[in-house]
C-alpha cells in the first residue's frame, strides 16, 4: 500500500506539471528517389518543411548556437530521407577523424537523430553521422538512459564538406525499422555536437537534465505515410571459408560452410527471424581485461543475430551486470569456445502497448562439454501510464544440457521526466526465481532502485538480495548469496566563467553482506575533485576506502593465493584526460594505496592518434604492480589498434593484444567492405603466439573469408 500511495502522489504531480507542447516537423512526400551524396541539390529539399535551428544545451542552456543547423525530412515510398545543413564559421576547425562503421563519434563533430517509431516514449533508434561520413547506429536502451551500440541496421549516409560548414543526407529504409502500423506521427529528435567549442545543440527538450535518447521528450515527425514493405521478407545467405594452421607442426586445415538468416514481417510492428547453421566469423574478438577480484568478468554481446531487438529483453532498472537473467552469450559460447548453433528462431516487436520478444535456439554438441541443448527466452513488457512499464521474463534450457532448467521473474518501473515539473525520477522493483536439476539453496533474487538522474543532482539508491542458489542457466550473476546496498550522490554544478565547465562531487558507498547479515565487502568511492574544463580537458582525484571479508582463498595471480580473512585498505586515484578534439589525445590513470594487506599500483594509459584522415592509431596499456604478504606480482596488459579508413564503406582494422598472465599475444585483423547497403565482404586474419621459457612460440593462425548479401522481397 505505501508504494501504491507514493506512486499515486507522483502521478498527480506529473499531471499538474506544465508541459510545453513538443515541436513538430512535417515530412514531405516524394515519388522518386533521392541520391544520397550529401549535396541536397534536388528540388524536393526546397519544398520540404524545415527545422530552422536548434537550441544550445551546453555550455549555455537555452542559448543561441554558435552555428545554424537546418533539418528537413523527405519520405520516399519505402524510406525516410533526412537532410541536414550544418553551418560553421570556421570549417577548417571542424573535428572529424573517424570513417569506420560504429565509431565513437562523441568526441567529434556529428549529427545524432533519434526515431521513436511507436511514439511510446520508451524505445527508439539512434542514427549518427560525422562530416567524414562515418555511420553510427544504436538501439535506445534502459528507457533512454543509455543506448546499445552493438546493433547494426541497413541504412545509407552521404556527407560533404563546404566552405560554409558541412552537409549530410541519411536514408533509412522502412524495412530496417519496426514501427506501429498506421501511426502518422513518430517521435523525432536531433542533436548536433560542435566539438572544438564543446557545444551541444538540440531541437526538442533542449535541457541538460534530459538525454536526446529520452524519447518521452522527443518532438514529432508528422505525415508519416504507409510505407511500402513489399512482402516483408529478407533472405541473407552467407558463405564462409577458412584456412587454419593450429600448430607449427600441423598442416593447413581448410573448411567451407554456408549459413542462412531469414526475416519475415508478421506486420509492420512485428518481426520474425530465423537462422540456420549460424556463423559469427565477422564478429570482433573480445577486449582482454585484468581481473584482481574473486568474481568473473562481464563481456558484452557482439553477435548480430542476438542484437536485433535486444532492447526488448532488458530486465529491471539499473541492474547492470550484477544480475542479468538472460545473457545471450550463454548461447553458442562455452568455456571460451564456440558452440555450433544449428537453428534458431526469434520474434520481436510491439503489439499495441505491449512489447514482445521470444527466442528459441538449438545448439550442437561440442566434445565432452555439452551434448547439445535447446534453449529459449520469452519477454513481455507492457507500457503503463505515460512513461512506465511492467513485464515478465522466462527462460528455459541449459547450455550444458542439464535438465529442468528455468528462470522466471517480473519487473515494474515507474518513470517520469516531469517530476516536480521537469525532472527525471524512477522507481524500479524486480523479482526472479530459478531452478535446475541438482540446484540447491535459495534460488530467488529481488531488488529495488530509486533514481533521480538529473544534471545538477544525480542521486540513486539500490538494494538487491540474491540467494546463494540463484544460478540461472542462461543468466549472468557474478556474486550470489548477498544483500547489496548502494547509494550514489553526485552534485555537479556549472560555475561559469572561462576555465571550469562542470564540477562533479561524487559520494558512492556500497555495502555487501551475506544472507545472514555478516558483512562481506564495503566500498566508499569519493571524488572531492573531478573537474571538466572549458577546453574539454579533465582531471580527477579520488579517495576510496574498501574492505573485504571472505572465507575462501582465491588466486589473484599465478602462484599467489590470497588467504581467507579480513582486509581493509584505502585506494587513491589520480586521472588526467585530454580533450578529444586534438589529433593526439588520451587519458592517464594512477591507482595507488594499500590493498589486501600490502600495496598495489595500477597504471593505465589510453592514447588515440589521428595523424591524417586515413589512419587512426590507438593504445591501451595497463600495469598492475602488487606487493602483498602472499607474494609479489606484476600484471601487464597491452592492446593496440590501427585503423585504415579508406572510406565509410571500406576499413581495415587490426587489433593486437598481449598479457603476461597468459603469456600470449593475439592479433585480429579484419577488413570489411560494404559493397552495397545490403552486402558485406569480410576478410579476417587471426595470429597467436605464446611465450614460454623466454621464447615466443607459434600457437595458431587462421584466415577467414565471409561474404553475405540480403535479398529483400
Amino acid at each position: 500500500m505505501p508504494v501504491l500511495v507514493t506512486l499515486a502522489v507522483l502521478t498527480t504531480l506529473q499531471r499538474k506539471a506544465s508541459d510545453v507542447l513538443p515541436p513538430v516537423l512535417r515530412a514531405h512526400p516524394i515519388s522518386g528517389a533521392i541520391r544520397v551524396d550529401g549535396r541536397l541539390d534536388e528540388p524536393a529539399w526546397l519544398e520540404a518543411d524545415s527545422i530552422a535551428g536548434l537550441t544550445q544545451v551546453v555550455p549555455v542552456q537555452g542559448g543561441v548556437p554558435a552555428a545554424r543547423t537546418s533539418v528537413r525530412v523527405l519520405v520516399e515510398p519505402d524510406a525516410l530521407v533526412v537532410g541536414i545543413v550544418a553551418e560553421d564559421a570556421d570549417p577548417a576547425a571542424i573535428v572529424s577523424f573517424a570513417k569506420q562503421r560504429d565509431a565513437d563519434l562523441s568526441s567529434e563533430d556529428h549529427i545524432r537523430l533519434v526515431l521513436d517509431t511507436f511514439r511510446d516514449g520508451r524505445t527508439g533508434y539512434v542514427f549518427a553521422v560525422n562530416p567524414g561520413g562515418a555511420r553510427y547506429d544504436a538501439l535506445v536502451s534502459e528507457r533512454g538512459e543509455s543506448e546499445n551500440p552493438q546493433w547494426d541496421g541497413v541504412w545509407e549516409a552521404g556527407t560533404r564538406r563546404t566552405g560554409a560548414g558541412w552537409m549530410a543526407e541519411i536514408r533509412i529504409p522502412a524495412r530496417s525499422l519496426i514501427f506501429a502500423s498506421g501511426l502518422a506521427e513518430w517521435g523525432f529528435n536531433i542533436e548536433r555536437r560542435i566539438q572544438r567549442l564543446q557545444e551541444t545543440d538540440r531541437w526538442a527538450s533542449p535541457q541538460r537534465d534530459y538525454a536526446v535518447t529520452q524519447t518521452a521528450r522527443a518532438g514529432g515527425l508528422a505525415d508519416i505515410p504507409r510505407f511500402s514493405l513489399g512482402l516483408g521478407a529478407s533472405v541473407r545467405p552467407a558463405i564462409t571459408s577458412s584456412a587454419a594452421v593450429p600448430t607449427r607442426s600441423s598442416g593447413v586445415q581448410g573448411e567451407a560452410d554456408a549459413s542462412l538468416d531469414v526475416t519475415q514481417r508478421v506486420s509492420a510492428n512485428l518481426l520474425a527471424s530465423g537462422t540456420v547453421n549460424t556463423d559469427f566469423a565477422e564478429t570482433e574478438v573480445d577486449i582482454r581485461q585484468t581481473n584482481l577480484t574473486r568474481f568473473p568478468l562481464f563481456f558484452p554481446e557482439k553477435r548480430t543475430f542476438f542484437l536485433e531487438g535486444a532492447d526488448v529483453f532488458e530486465f529491471g532498472l539499473g541492474l547492470g551486470s550484477a544480475v542479468v537473467p538472460f545473457f545471450s552469450r550463454r548461447i553458442g559460447l562455452l568455456a571460451g569456445r564456440e558452440v555450433p548453433i544449428r537453428v534458431g528462431a526469434k520474434v520481436n516487436g510491439q503489439v499495441g502497448e505491449t512489447q514482445v520478444g521470444g527466442l528459441v535456439v538449438r545448439s550442437g554438441a561440442l566434445d565432452t562439454l555439452t551434448p547439445g541443448a535447446t534453449m529459449g527466452v520469452l519477454r513481455v513488457r507492457r507500457n503503463v501510464w505515460r512513461e512506465s512499464s511492467a513485464g515478465v521474463l522466462a527462460t528455459l534450457g541449459d547450455p550444458l544440457g542439464r535438465g529442468d532448467a528455468w528462470t522466471a521473474g517480473a519487473d515494474f518501473t515507474y518513470q517520469t521526466s516531469r517530476f516536480g515539473g521537469d525532472k527525471n525520477f524512477l522507481v524500479g522493483v524486480w523479482a526472479l526465481g530459478t531452478g535446475r536439476a541438482g540446484l540447491a539453496g535459495d534460488r530467488s533474487a529481488a531488488g529495488i532502485k530509486i533514481d533521480y538522474p538529473n544534471d545538477l543532482w544525480d542521486i540513486a539508491f539500490t538494494y538487491r538480495r540474491v540467494g546463494d542458489g540463484f544460478d540461472p542457466s542462461l543468466g549472468f550473476v557474478p556474486r550470489p548469496g548477498v544483500h547489496a546496498l548502494g547509494l550514489s550522490v553526485t552534485y555537479a554544478p556549472r560555475p561559469g566563467g572561462h576555465f571550469i565547465r562542470q564540477m562533479f562531487h561524487e559520494f558512492e558507498p556500497v555495502l555487501v553482506t551475506d544472507l545472514n547479515g555478516r558483512w562481506a565487502s564495503y566500498r566508499v568511492f569519493m571524488a572531492p575533485l573531478n573537474w571538466r574544463l572549458e577546453s574539454g580537458d579533465r582531471f580527477e582525484f579520488n579517495v576510496v576506502p574498501e574492505g573485504e571479508q571472505f572465507t575462501d582463498s582465491f588466486d589473484i595471480a599465478p602462484g599467489i593465493v590470497i588467504p581467507a580473512g579480513r582486509y581493509d585498505h584505502v585506494r587513491y586515484r589520480l586521472e588526467l584526460e585530454s580533450a578529444a578534439k586534438r589529433r593526439l589525445g588520451g587519458q592517464a590513470t594512477w591507482w595507488f594505496g594499500t590493498f589486501l594487506g600490502g600495496a598495489l599500483h595500477q597504471l593505465q594509459l589510453t592514447l588515440a592518434w589521428n595523424p591524417v584522415a586515413l589512419i587512426t592509431a590507438e593504445l591501451d596499456a595497463e600495469r598492475d604492480i602488487g606487493r602483498l604478504p602472499a607474494g609479489r606480482f606484476t600484471k601487464d596488459l597491452v592492446g593496440g589498434r590501427v585503423k585504415l579508413n579508406f572510406s565509410p564503406d571500406l576499413q581495415l582494422n587490426s587489433l593486437v593484444q598481449y598479457d603476461n598472465e597468459t603469456n600470449s599475444f593475439g592479433a585480429n585483423t579484419r577488413l570489411r567492405w560494404t559493397f552495397d547497403p545490403l552486402g558485406d565482404l569480410f576478410v579476417v586474419y587471426n595470429h597467436n603466439l605464446t611465450r614460454a621459457a623466454g621464447e615466443w612460440t607459434f600457437s595458431g593462425s587462421q584466415v577467414l573469408l565471409k561474404a553475405q548479401y540480403a535479398f529483400r522481397f
